[in-house]
């Protein structure tokens, strides 16, 4: 699949454009002509790191093997100085720091107001009329989980993959050697208090929520998303119906990031296995239940894959993003 990628401009933002992808949706093999099932709209949210065509071989994948139950009209989009969309948010440009020049919850009713015009334009329907399935990756979970927040009722389904760690300051992932209970006899074998520090610089200077880089470009701050998002397993989510939305966690293969996070100047894989992975782990299986009993799924570690799940095995995901879909039309 090619896709065609057109431009639009929000009308609460009328000053810059964003450039998104829509494909219609594709209809059931055995219609059910009872069904009241409201239209559905599947929505990829980026995270950081790669813009709205690191989807298209999840994409290709999905239209070339449809679910039986049909698939929904697709949405992908870059946000403001991501990708495809160079203009930067409007907002940035009489911000005082332009690199925190907004925060999450501007994005979502960025997304929001993205979704009402297209949801009219596409689906000539109202946005409350229309049921959402949001696949994210990084930090567009934390997007997907204060989206259905902000607007509960309207998320039918949640895919994270490899979701941001929202409440952390990345930092503290290591100990402090600074802490007076600090003892560097209590290391793992093969861990030294100098590597310690290494990792915990490298994470202050990259990831920190206030003095990382990662975001800084797009000028998408991160400040307040521990304040935004302080728990990964709460609050519960509403969707439709008044029931919780279908949500499946899914995390990166521990191997694979361990070399890949060492390859982009990270900590040793040894230090990556003893704390990253594991507080990672955690956290997922927090947000496996922010969703209704019996409506989680995972966390499941994604063969093959870093950070970039979406990237690295999009076949597999692509069967994940059907269940997922099954499950919220069937």
């Amino acid at each position: 699949m090619t896709p065609t990628y057109s431009q639009i401009t929000l009308t609460t933002k009328p000053t810059a454009q964003l450039t998104y992808s829509f494909h219609p949706a594709t209809p059931p093999t055995s219609p059910s002509p009872s069904s009241t099932l409201p239209q559905t709209l599947l929505i990829f949210i980026n995270g950081l790191g790669l813009p709205q065509t690191s989807w298209t071989p999840l994409i290709t994948n999905l239209l070339t093997t449809p679910p039986p139950t049909g698939l929904p009209a697709l949405l992908t989009y870059d946000r403001y100085k991501q990708g495809q969309s160079p203009d930067p948010d409007p907002a940035d440009l009489s911000a005082p720091d332009p690199a925190h020049g907004h925060d999450c919850l501007s994005v979502v009713h960025d997304l929001h107001q993205l979704l009402t015009q297209i949801v009219s334009e596409k689906l000539n329907a109202e946005v409350d009329e229309v049921q959402l399935i949001l696949v994210s990756n990084s930090i567009g979970g934390a997007i997907s989980r204060l989206y259905a927040q902000t607007y509960p009722g309207s998320v039918a389904g949640l895919m994270f993959l490899d979701s941001v760690l929202a409440n952390s300051d990345f930092v503290s992932v290591y100990p402090d050697p600074d802490s007076p209970g600090f003892n560097a006899e209590d290391l793992p074998e093969g861990v030294s208090e100098g590597a310690i520090r290494d990792a915990r610089e490298f994470m202050r200077r990259v990831f920190h929520p206030a003095s990382g880089i990662m975001g800084t470009f797009e000028g998408l701050s991160r400040k307040n998303l521990p304040i935004l998002l302080p728990e990964s397993d709460g609050p519960a989510l509403m969707g439709p119906g008044g029931r919780g939305p279908w949500v499946t966690v899914v995390g990166h293969e521990f191997e694979r990031f361990e070399e890949e996070f060492e390859g982009m100047g990270g900590a040793p894989r040894i230090l990556t296995r003893r704390y990253l992975n594991p507080y990672w782990e955690r956290y997922n299986r927090g947000l496996v239940r922010i969703t209704e009993n019996g409506r989680g799924r995972g966390p499941i570690r994604a063969p093959g894959t870093g950070h970039f799940v979406q990237r690295d095995n999009p076949g597999w995901v692509a069967g994940e993003v059907r269940g997922l879909v099954e499950r919220v039309l069937g």
